[in-house]
């Protein structure tokens, strides 16, 4: 049964990552259909990017009142629709509001996973799921460009689209069908603006959990950058053609796989503060080294892609302890709590994929540093919160 909920789970984190990477090789053709510029195609994914973001603040709070199965449920047919639009989209801006609908829809799977997680394990075993349910999920990041080039080159890029929409239906008869309600009724909190009101502000006020939030979503911002520049990364810097998108992504996505297999299975054998300061001195090692070969070579396959294998195996041996540990804050609230988690990370790779990526995606080595400064970034939002603790505020319940 557990295998079956990580596949499901993995499945429903799919339809974001799917939703951002596979349309990647499809934005000069996209351009050249409507006559847009570069920046305005970049908007269609950072469009995307903070509606995701947003909608990720509620999904979760919305789902402790109401229940799992019919948030999820509620989603996905929004996101069909959404990609069906695109698929048919008559003009720029109508692919572009069609996006905004995609972005609205397209978080609650990876939110609710989390707060399903969190309702049925605890402990080693929650982080041994949510590793495998990564392990699993990183799949589409490397699946969705080299199908998306494929795609491009033999059915142009409202194919992309349609692609999208049927992989919405499958997840939707799938969770109809075969994912059972986690939260049980007498669990369930009342949907009281004034009490979830009180709750998010003191989840906000929490030091420790926001520290470990924004450090999760900091260090996943050296792997954002590079999906934010990917267009650019492999066609203009790599000089590779649109079906190459393998080269970027498959260091990627296969260093995230075997980094959190290994998470899953030292779970129980090492402590968390083991396992996350092993990711952050590999993930500090891969940056340096990026930035190194940057200074003195012309970026080129392989040694281009090389250190971030390094630097995404590093990062998933880390992101299972810190999320629970930034859960672990919330045990009564878990939906919220993912919520307000699953916020601020894609809040931090909107801001960098939409507004430092156009910045930096014009050269390798500005890529390079900007992976590096993240990392630092990141490294003191995790110092600052072993720097001090205190006890988890109560939040309300009715």
């Amino acid at each position: 049964m557990n295998i079956l909920l990580t596949l499901i789970l993995a499945g429903l984190t799919m339809v974001g990552p799917l939703a951002i990477d596979t349309y990647l090789p499809s934005f000069p053709a996209i351009a050249l259909a409507f006559q847009a510029s570069p920046l305005m195609i970049q908007q269609t994914l950072s469009a995307f990017l903070f509606t995701f973001a947003f909608m990720m603040l509620f999904y979760g709070t919305i789902s402790d009142s109401f229940g799992r199965r019919p948030v999820i449920l509620g989603s996905l047919l929004l996101y069909i629709v959404a990609s069906v639009g695109a698929a048919a989209a008559p003009s720029f801006g109508w692919l572009l509001a069609c996006r905004v609908l995609q972005g609205l829809a397209a978080g609650a799977g990876s939110v609710i996973g989390r707060a399903i997680v969190q309702d049925r394990f605890s402990g080693g075993e929650a982080q041994k799921i949510l590793s495998h349910i990564m392990m699993v999920f990183g799949l589409a990041p490397a699946i969705a460009p080299i199908l998306g080039g494929w795609l491009q080159v033999s059915y142009g890029w409202r194919s992309i689209f349609w692609f999208l929409a049927g992989f919405g239906a499958l997840m939707f008869a799938v969770v109809y069908r075969l994912l059972p309600e986690s939260l049980a009724k007498r669990d369930r909190h009342a949907f009281h603006l004034g009490a979830i009101a009180t709750n998010y502000w003191k989840v906000l006020c929490h030091r420790q959990f926001l520290l470990l939030s924004v450090a999760v979503g900091l260090s996943f911002g050296g792997f954002a950058l590079y999906i934010g520049s990917a267009a650019y990364f492999v066609i203009d810097i790599l000089h590779l053609p649109e079906t190459a998108f393998a080269w970027l992504f498959i260091p990627l996505i296969s260093g995230m796989m075997v980094g959190s297999a290994l998470s899953a299975k030292y779970a129980h054998k090492y402590s968390q503060r083991q396992l996350i300061w092993t990711g952050y001195s590999l993930m500090l090692v891969a940056a340096v080294v990026n930035v190194g070969y940057n200074l003195f070579f012309a970026a080129d396959i392989p040694w281009a892609v090389l250190p971030l294998f390094l630097y995404s195996f590093a990062l998933a041996i880390a992101m299972p302890p810190m999320t629970l540990i930034a859960l672990n804050h919330f045990p009564n609230n878990s939906g919220l709590a993912s919520s307000m988690q699953s916020f601020i990370q894609m809040l931090l790779f909107a801001l960098v994929s939409g507004l430092v990526a156009p910045l930096l995606f014009d050269s390798a080595l500005k890529l390079a540093w900007g992976v590096l400064a993240g990392l630092l970034l990141s490294l003191l939002c995790w110092l600052g919160k072993l720097a001090g603790a205190k006890p988890s505020p109560a939040v309300h319940t009715s």
